[in-house]
């Protein structure tokens, strides 16, 4: 069956071009025109198997639809691609925040955007969510429970905190996590702290993983993302 995209756009002829576009392409489109549309077709069963998403609506923002859409349980591990005509730094790193797993700048390329949907697809199909209690991911290997990591067979010693933040990252794996996210749900704290703290112990954490240090990837501008698939370690 053909995946289901909803694209929420006020402006018609952009949202059924999208739209057509995408049906071409084998996927099956439905539009809404504004966020508390969006809102009730996401909460409908089945929900949308991903949504493009605009942020300037007429009645609620895109950001409060993402937002809203997250705190869902039977909506939170629906796919979001922000398109939108916010181009600035804090505007991506508002929306990686509440949850967006990809952020297009207007104008777009409707090809490029396609390619761009399936990719968060096939990311979000490898990324389902996951029991780290006894877990095996590439040269890492994870017991939860028991406090204790291993790379390639050999335990490797990390503090309480480290642990926390690993097991944030790998139980998030594929999506982007923002400092600030970081601080509140593994330090417990809302930016009181510099973020640098956030990259003092993240350099920490992939020394003291060694060849599995490259599975926590960098987001220029946006925080950081433990890899959806282990797939090459440097």
């Amino acid at each position: 069956m053909s995946s289901h995209i909803l694209v929420v756009e006020d402006e018609a002829d952009l949202a059924d071009a999208l739209a057509f576009a995408l049906e071409r392409e084998g996927f099956r489109g439905t539009v809404a025109r504004d966020g508390r549309s969006a809102i009730d077709v996401i909460s409908q069963t089945p929900p949308p198997d991903l949504v493009l998403l605009d942020l300037m609506l007429p009645d609620i923002s895109g950001t409060e639809v993402c937002r809203q859409l997250r705190a869902n349980p039977t909506t939170r591990h629906v796919p979001v691609i922000m398109v939108t005509a916010r181009a600035e730094e804090i505007d991506r790193v508002v929306g990686f925040e509440v949850g967006a797993d990809d952020y297009v700048v207007k104008p777009y390329s409707t090809r490029e955007l396609v390619l761009r949907v399936r990719a968060v697809l096939r990311r979000r199909e490898s990324s389902a969510p996951i029991d780290v209690t006894a877990l095996r991911f590439g040269v890492l290997t994870v017991d939860k429970d028991a406090h204790k990591v291993w790379v390639e067979d050999a335990e490797v010693a990390l503090t309480a905190l480290e642990q926390r933040l690993l097991h944030t990252l790998l139980e998030r794996r594929g999506r982007v996590q923002t400092r600030e996210t970081l601080l509140s749900d593994v330090w417990g704290i809302t930016a009181d702290i510099t973020t640098r703290t956030v990259d003092t112990h993240v350099k920490r954490l992939r020394e003291k993983l060694g060849a599995a240090g490259s599975y926590v990837e960098t987001v220029r501008g946006a925080g950081y993302r433990f890899r959806a698939q282990p797939e090459v370690v440097g």
